[in-house]
């Protein structure tokens, strides 16, 4: 009942929002401002005893309506009813939704919605009540298709699509501005290529996610952060500066730090590790302008950096003196939620692409290859399964810092291991955050026994989950390795057998996709998350490509011969970066991160 209670404001804004969408000639303001006269003081107490109430918000209010949305028109054909006849009672039933849904006092109005819902769902509708975006995302048992949400997100472009996604966590945001934000972040920076699905070999696909500004899949979460932000700050009255503090291991920092640079109310400080990047990563970042941004190289890797951030975070004193003097922390890591759930979104939309294209019908399994070293952009892969996208497997694919795939094999984490220096470093990580979250989920939320996992890990540098967990896991993930030679051979094969040039980063995934092959026999259409630009990484692409170590050490002379061998573009944005000034050359141990943080506030 108190839970209840808590949501009724928030169903109260919502049922607003969803009124408006279907309401001609008529402001959000006048309908806020109606719902407040009429609902007002007696909400919920005598409303829910005077229903009459529902007849004059309909008369006074949505008199306008007009019904253009396909399933709303199918919906209202389906029930030729003296309940839903005409428009203003197919607003009345949307209200009644949105209200009383599962209301204790209503219990036999709310059963007639629900069956009206259930009559929907049959017809394979999900407009659903307690869905704000208009589409239902839930899991069904195994074996059950969702046809139903493929065929209404086939409809859907992907600013919309992230907008219809994004809305089912962060439900203190509109619709409308999600969908704003959503077309503002996804449409030229991305130059039409949001979500680009690129054929490769068969029913083998590359989900390339780095057509945005950097070049690197972050782009897809960390260029719509501060829309989100800022927005947040807004609603919240926040008046304090919020301090982005972000570890990198290469492509989260030029990112976040393109993101966020010059945005009002906000003041961003990366740590990467110096001789952990790439030297094209490393020109990125310490070449980035802004008069909020600064930049650190540290002297360690990036295990090092997070662990420094975290301590940060976890200072209680520094952060409550800091907060008197004006500032807040935040983080632009995977470990802030509002940069996780921005990554769900291209799973559903590589999945829609594929039906579109016919490789697949809308219900089939598909399994995805993800490289990953912090668990962040597979686990968005296991939201949009736990939404009901008919994800098979996810395959976790791992370099020679290969803690993952232990633990996916073992269900032993054990971070006591030699750590290397890989030609993917982005991967190179052996304290992966996001994993957390996952044991969260398939202990069923048992925080008392995922605390003390990460405790066992803080402290003797190992744990192991129960055989239960570890089954759960096992049964949706695929954990494989691939060394530095496998990963070089798989770029020269690749793009020698069919003429695609990817990343170390893809190539570890592509390599470790043909492991699991072998090993099952399993051909499932396939997609294989792209991570980077292969110009990123082009010295290490060119070695692969020749088999030799290219002659020059300048970067930007390795773009150009990459270019000049394989005849595909260099991003501008990178080229542009050999005439730019180095405003963050500081080198600090990382032991001194938060004396840099203290001392570089502005």
């Amino acid at each position: 009942m108190e839970e209840q209670m808590e949501r009724r404001p928030l169903i109260l804004y919502e049922t607003i929002e969803m009124l408006y969408k279907y309401i001609n000639g008529i402001s959000f303001h006048d309908i806020a401002e109606s719902m407040s006269r009429l609902y007002g003081d007696v909400f919920p107490g005598v409303f829910v005893q005077k229903l009459d109430c529902l007849e004059r918000i309909t008369q006074e209010v949505c008199s306008g309506l007009q019904v253009q949305n396909r399933q709303m028109q199918r919906f209202f054909r389906r029930f030729e009813t003296d309940a839903i006849r005409d428009n203003l009672c197919l607003a009345k039933v949307m209200t009644l939704s949105f209200f009383l849904y599962d209301h204790p006092e209503l219990e036999k109005e709310a059963e007639a919605l629900k069956r009206y819902w259930a009559g929907m769902r049959q017809e394979g509708f999900q407009i659903v009540a307690v869905s704000m975006s208009g589409l239902e995302f839930r899991p069904l048992e195994p074996g059950q298709r969702r046809k139903d949400l493929v065929e209404q997100l086939c409809e859907l472009d992907y600013p919309a699509m992230a907008a219809a996604v994004i809305k089912e966590y962060l439900t203190d945001y509109s619709q409308d501005f999600l969908t704003e934000a959503a077309r503002k972040t996804y449409g030229d920076a991305f130059g039409g290529k949001a979500g680009y699905l690129a054929p490769v070999e068969g029913d083998t696909y590359a989900l390339e996610l780095w057509h945005g500004p950097t070049s690197a899949f972050k782009d897809m979460a960390l260029q719509l952060l501060p829309h989100l932000l800022t927005r947040s700050m807004q609603k919240t009255g926040e008046t304090n500066k919020v301090v982005i503090l972000v570890a990198t291991s290469g492509d989260t920092g030029k990112a976040a730090l393109e993101g966020f640079a010059d945005v009002p109310g906000t003041q961003i400080i990366v740590f990467y590790p110096s001789e952990g990047v790439s030297d094209i990563q490393k020109q990125q970042m310490i070449t980035q302008a802004g008069k909020n941004v600064k930049v650190f190289g540290i002297e360690g890797n990036f295990d090092d950096a997070q662990r420094g951030v975290k301590e940060i975070f976890g200072n209680t004193a520094l952060s409550d003196e800091l907060e008197k003097k004006g500032y807040t922390f935040s983080s632009a890591n995977s470990i802030n939620w509002g940069r996780l759930v921005p990554q769900i979104v291209y799973y559903f939309s590589a999945y829609v692409d594929a039906v579109k294209a016919g490789k697949i019908a809308a219900g089939d399994p598909i399994n995805f290859v993800v490289p990953t070293g912090n668990f962040g952009d597979i686990l968005a892969g296991y939201y949009a399964k736990l939404m009901g996208l008919p994800i098979d497997r996810l395959l976790c694919a791992s370099n020679s810092n290969n803690v993952l795939t232990d633990f996916i094999n073992t269900g032993v984490y054990d971070r006591r291991r030699e750590f290397f220096k890989t030609v993917s470093p982005s991967m190179d990580i052996l304290v992966s955050s996001n994993l957390e979250r996952l044991l969260y989920s398939v202990t069923e939320h048992d925080a008392a026994r995922v605390a003390d996992y990460m405790k066992r890990l803080n402290t003797e540098g190992h744990y192991e989950i129960d055989s239960d967990d570890l089954k759960q896991i096992q049964s949706q993930f695929f954990g494989a390795w691939v060394d530095e030679l496998e990963t070089k051979e798989a770029i020269g094969r690749i793009y020698n057998d069919y003429h695609y040039l990817m990343d170390t980063h893809t190539a570890v995934a592509w390599r470790a996709m043909e492991k699991y092959r072998f090993l099952t026999s399993d051909e499932t259409y396939t997609v294989v998350l792209s991570t980077a630009s292969p110009y990123k990484f082009a010295d290490s692409v060119l070695a692969a490509l020749d088999d030799a170590q290219p002659q020059s050490s300048n970067p930007f002379e390795l773009l150009q011969k990459l270019h000049a061998d394989t005849g595909t573009e260099i991003p501008p944005r990178m080229l542009a970066l050999e005439n730019l000034p180095v405003l963050h050359s500081e080198v600090i141990p990382a032991d001194k991160m938060e004396l840099a943080v203290v001392k570089n506030l502005v």
